[in-house]
């Protein structure tokens, strides 16, 4: 590497024209981490905000599939990466430039890399949220990402189950020690509704929140486990497109809501400790 100049930034710079970075994490896979990612960023479009979307997910990059584009993205500009559009996000995913089954085999300081590119190199325009589709797990991105942006903060997704829960917390823990908010917590594939009306308790409905007051983080809300909701990932057509009426995507914009809304207070209450300083 060459020297760097007396007056090069240190640490982690703000993105011109984004307001506010969330990341969205878990601490296990397979709790619908994804699947929330893409339908609070089309809520959040919907509900009238610029959004952009990064799949941080290197290893099982789904965003593409979940938002009905696969295309590879445009070269802009000065070697700068033009993001996707689709369904009012703009989004880039290591899934668009490596597309199919290869999977990405590859160490930190590639993994670091990539998140910078995907952060600095793409162009974003304004941007009200940049959501930020985390890998499961306490990993290399997490790092990547807090040393290259300002996050404004983190939500945690999981299911209700204890083993889910367990690997939740320590999510929560990593955020702490890497000084990035906790928006709250989100619980998945909450409960089942039977076409009779039957409710079954999938996962173990309710830790979730009972995990959030334990920590004294606001719990944002409970997601249905509904084919539909998986259909619509599969198809390219979030349920989130239906808008906040539908009874399968209320869930998602109140979350989204409940974001927005908090993720503001966080970037307001910041804002007042560095005038006072």
């Amino acid at each position: 590497m060459g020297h760097m100049g007396a007056g090069a930034p240190q640490g982690p710079q703000p993105l011109p024209g984004v307001a506010h970075v969330v990341a969205i994490g878990s601490g296990k896979g397979g709790v619908g981490k994804t699947t929330v990612a893409v339908n609070l960023a089309v809520s959040l479009g919907k509900l009238g905000y610029r959004v952009g979307l990064i799949d941080a997910d290197i290893y099982g990059p789904n965003v593409p599939m979940m938002l009905g584009v696969t295309r590879q993205p445009n070269i802009v500009g000065e070697n700068r990466i033009e993001p996707i559009l689709s369904h009012g996000v703009k989004f880039i995913s290591v899934g668009l430039i490596s597309p199919g089954d290869k999977p990405m085999v590859m160490r930190g300081p590639m993994l670091h890399q990539i998140i910078r590119q995907f952060l600095q190199q793409v162009e974003w325009g304004e941007l009200d949220y940049l959501i930020v589709d985390l890998p499961p797990g306490t990993g290399d991105v997490v790092i990547s990402l807090v040393q290259t942006v300002p996050l404004t903060g983190a939500v945690v997704v999981s299911t209700g189950s204890g083993v889910a829960l367990q690997d939740a917390r320590k999510a929560l823990e990593m955020f702490h020690q890497v000084k990035v908010d906790v928006i709250g917590l989100v619980e998945n594939m909450s409960q089942m509704t039977l076409p009779d009306g039957q409710v079954i308790d999938v996962f173990g409905a309710g830790g979730t929140e009972r995990t959030a007051a334990q920590f004294g983080l606001e719990f944002l809300g409970a997601v249905e486990l509904d084919p539909q909701i998986r259909e619509g990932g599969d198809k390219g057509l979030p349920v989130a497109l239906a808008g906040p009426d539908s009874k399968l995507a209320k869930d998602f914009y109140q979350i989204a809501a409940k974001v927005a809304e908090k993720a503001k207070a966080i970037a307001a209450k910041s804002e007042d400790v560095l005038e006072i300083s």
